[in-house]
């Protein structure tokens, strides 16, 4: 009886792992396909850099219009830290070599 046990929990472990594993790599996929959709060529709004500072309290720098502006984000809301012009892309950014 404990045999059978052990042998099951010894298949199924590898498997709910697997599945696991495979569920968090299908989600970083999709995420970043969604990211690079959002700041595609094009829009008005570019996200183009985070950080993180404390958990709920971020920095960000968006583009819009030919500006970068940095902005405070929070679980209360946005703030507008500073603004500057943008700056130009590297040629890797804009595909040219």
């Amino acid at each position: 009886m404990m045999t059978e046990y052990i042998l099951r929990l010894a298949l199924l472990l590898p498997l709910l792992a697997l599945l696991i594993w495979g569920s968090l790599r299908l989600g970083k996929c999709l995420q970043s396909r969604l990211v690079n959709s959002v700041g595609a060529q094009g829009r008005a709004v570019e996200l183009v850099e985070t950080s993180l500072l404390a958990p709920g309290l971020k920095l960000a720098v968006v583009r819009f219009h030919d500006r970068e502006i940095l902005l405070g984000c929070s679980r209360n809301g946005l703030v507008q830290l500073g603004e500057t012009a943008a700056r130009s892309q590297p040629a890797s950014e804009t595909g040219q070599e």
